[in-house]
Parts: C-alpha cells; structure tokens; sequence
C-alpha cells in the first residue's frame, strides 16, 4: 500500500520516513511491521498510516485491523521465527487467512502436501551441508505440520498445487517414505478442496523456480511468495508481479496432467520403487 499508492514525490510510493512523520513509530519499527516481524501496538497508528495511504474503505481498514489484532496472538508462529528463511514469517501469517492458494514446485513435494517423514528425510540431507542443527530440523518439520492445518480445518483453504514429475521421482528418505508420500498425495487430491497436477517431461513452458500466490479476497491484494538460492522467502502484492506469476501458473495448468489422472501417475510410480 505504501509503495503503490501514488502519493509519494513524482506521483510515486511514500518512502519509509515520509510515510511515519506525524505517528509514533521509527522507520525501522514500519519496517519491521511490514516484514511481518513486529504489528501495531496502537492501531490509532494503523489508521492514520491507511489514511496517509488514501485507503479510505472501511472494509479494507477493518480487516487491516483484524489482522492486525489476530497477529499478535499467533504464538505457534512467534516461537518458529528464529528458524525459517527471512520473510518467511509473514508469508506464513496470512496463510490462515487465504481463500485459496496456488502452488508450483518443479523438483521437491510441495511443503502443505508433505508427510512428516517426507519433510524430516529431506531435511535431514541437508542438515551437513546447510549446518543446520537436529533441533532446526525438529522445530521446521513441526512447524510444516502446524502450517497444513489450514488444509484440515473447518473452513479450508482452496488449493491447487503443480508438481514437476521430477519432484516425484526424487527418492526422499527411501522407497518406504516415498511410499508413504503418494499415499498422502492420493488421498489428498480425493479432497473436494485440493487440486493436484502433475506437469510430465516433456516439451512446453515450466517455471524453473518454485512458488506460491496467496489469494486473501477482495478486501486485501493477492500476493506472491519465492524462495531464492541464498534462503530467503521474498513477497510482494505488486500488481504487475503477481500477475506474471498467475500467467506462469495458468499456462502450466494447461500443459500438466488433468487432476482426474493423479492417483494413478503415483499409483505407477508406487509400483516403480
């Protein structure tokens, strides 16, 4: 909102340190709010930032305070922030508030669709190479677990995932885990809520970088999230960027297997290991 709403010198974005001139809070306490480290502690605050913005529906204002207040009560997060990749905290905090997602990942088990094992094996190979600790292993596949329940609650997100064939055919912790994998993945994609299809080898376009759009309605813009080679998670709601990666995701849609013919590509694959 800040950066897109055409307030700022040249018609453009307000910086950091015009957007905070008259609150009671420094650039790096907004930016640390923007990254989704820190809320508001007054939502006053909150309300005149949106005002300063131009935002002026009350349906937007209100779910920014909604989300604002649910935030600071969201301690299953808060005790993982010290162990995932910058900027992944706040991708991970709108999670529970999307109406659906939309997933790709060429080489690996999209992490929503993982089973626990799945999610320890392929840490664990990393483990010596990344230096991580057996603790940083334990507390990310905990948190793995914990970010599926969106999938399992009363009121599920939508989602719609593409695998790469060869994220299927990478043999993660053993033919016994991989076998335990696709059951997973069978019994998910018979959820009236998931969608799961599987882009084959063959010729046409594919992303070679995984991502994930966020759909989160009409009162907030959707946004987009990717991992990068240093491991960190970068997002943005940008407009133009979101809509490059729908355009990826669409023309992958279209080139994958139909969803009805899943259960039996892993079911194949199952009789291969």
């Amino acid at each position: 909102m800040r950066e897109g709403c055409g307030l700022g010198d040249r018609g453009g974005g307000l910086t950091r340190k015009q957007a905070v001139q008259g609150l009671r809070i420094s650039e790096a306490t907004l930016l640390r709010i923007e990254t989704g480290a820190l809320n508001f502690r007054n939502v006053g605050d909150l309300r005149k930032l949106l005002d300063k913005y131009g935002v002026t529906d009350e349906h937007v204002i209100e779910s920014m305070i909604n989300l604002n207040r649910e935030s600071g009560h969201q301690d299953w997060l808060t005790q993982f922030r010290g162990l995932v990749p910058t900027g992944m905290p706040a991708f991970v905090g709108l999670e529970p508030e999307a109406r659906s997602m939309r997933a790709y990942h060429p080489t690996l088990v999209y992490g929503l669709l993982q089973t626990e094992r799945y999610a320890s094996a392929l840490l664990e190979a990393h483990k010596p190479v990344e230096e991580h600790t057996s603790e940083f292993v334990r507390s990310s596949v905990e948190l793995r677990m914990k970010r599926q329940e969106v999938l399992t609650r009363k009121d599920p997100v939508k989602l719609r995932v593409i695998l790469g064939e060869a994220a299927l055919r990478y043999p993660v912790g053993g033919a016994e885990v991989m076998h335990k994998q696709f059951e997973k993945l069978v019994m998910m994609s018979s959820w009236d809520h998931i969608t799961i299809q599987v882009l084959p080898f063959r010729s046409g376009y594919r992303s070679t970088n995984d991502f994930a759009i966020l759909d989160l309605g009409d009162d907030l813009p959707p946004r987009v999230q990717i991992d990068s080679a240093w491991g960190a998670t970068h997002t943005s709601d940008k407009r133009r960027e979101v809509d490059r990666f729908i355009r990826r995701f669409d023309t992958m849609t279209a080139s994958a297997l139909p969803p009805e013919d899943t259960p039996g590509f892993l079911h194949r694959l199952q009789r291969e290991l």
